[in-house]
């Protein structure tokens, strides 16, 4: 089978095609002939041994896939040969494999797709899908104002329609260009900020009445976090995830003296911790027909062939994207 491959640690022409055997289907697991996987921040941070797993090499990145089903492994039930189905690698601790024809996932850890949602858009509902998902629940937005950075990305553009669905009084979106602020308000938010300013949360503050945000979902890190602590009202909740909060974080006395006097919280947040079996199929299959009924939109912002992978990493990467990165073996 193709599939792309790193080799050395280094830019994006450090992924590299070839030819790699058909993964073996093992008891308990399903091979899945792939049509779309997703590529994310987390995996150029990988590429480059910046990230909290580093990958073993060589290495096939990718960490989810959507497609057909191949094969099935000893002890499978409930599953047959040619369903459509979208496999978490990353919720069973596996963060490669899919950037390939062929891949092998745990059958606990896959979904069916139904049959009228492309394979691309349930790619972009896991990872991206889930992390909103769960952000929400561990954040509840329902009667808050809130802030969402970098608003037009994989999570942010889900996040944005989510909250609104669940019931905030206010979703901001934060994000660093017009059209990008243009395409988070057609999501369904209220009001938009450029968090490229140096003093951004005075804009966001002044949206709330000077009192400030409820809660903040920071995803862009470094001077962005800092600046959202002045953004947050009194007892506000900052919640972190996200590769970029992981290189990038940094907050001195000052900050903390904030946080204290005036009884804030810094939470963070991981998803694949959070997911059980049972959980990922039951929250994965919600998002799946809310996006099947056009409850929520789903954005894919480019869709590269395999042997592009690199390209799309460059993209991702150049931070210009909107929604979901795939690509399509």
């Amino acid at each position: 089978m193709r599939a792309m491959q790193l080799n050395a640690f280094g830019g994006p022409e450090a992924l590299e095609l070839v030819d790699a055997p058909i993964p073996t289907v093992g008891p308990g697991e399903i091979l899945i002939r792939v049509k779309a996987s997703g590529v994310n921040f987390a995996e150029t941070a990988m590429r480059q041994n910046r990230y909290a797993v580093t990958p073993p090499l060589p290495s096939i990145l990718g960490a989810e896939a959507a497609g057909i089903i191949e094969a099935i492994g000893p002890g499978v039930v409930g599953f047959a040969l040619g369903d459509r189905v979208a496999g978490a690698l990353f919720a069973a601790g596996r963060f490669f494999g899919g950037y390939a024809e062929f891949v092998a996932c745990p059958a606990e850890f896959v979904t069916p797709i139904p049959e009228s949602l492309p394979f691309e858009h349930a790619v972009a509902l896991m990872v991206q899908g889930l992390t909103a998902l769960y952000l929400l629940e561990q954040a509840p937005a329902v009667d808050k104002q809130i802030l969402v950075s970098a608003a037009a990305g994989g999570v942010g553009s889900l996040l944005v329609q989510l909250a609104k669905r669940a019931g905030t009084k206010m979703a901001i979106a934060a994000a660093s260009t017009q059209d990008k602020r243009e395409f988070a308000r057609s999501l369904g938010a209220d009001a938009t900020i450029d968090y490229t300013l140096p003093d951004w949360s005075r804009a966001a503050r002044d949206l709330t009445g000077g009192r400030g945000v409820d809660i903040i979902y920071e995803s862009v890190g470094g001077a962005v976090t800092k600046e959202g602590l002045k953004a947050l009202a009194p007892l506000g909740r900052l919640v972190i995830y996200g590769s970029l909060n992981i290189l990038d974080f940094d907050l001195g006395v000052a900050d903390l003296l904030g946080l204290i006097f005036q009884n804030q919280t810094i939470t963070g947040f991981a998803l694949a911790p959070l997911l059980t079996p049972t959980g990922l199929r039951q929250s994965s299959a919600q998002l799946f027909a809310m996006a099947e009924r056009g409850e929520i939109a789903v954005t894919i912002g480019g869709a590269y062939p395999l042997d592009q992978a690199a390209a799309a990493h460059r993209a991702l990467e150049s931070r210009q994207t909107r929604g979901k990165i795939v690509l399509i073996p």
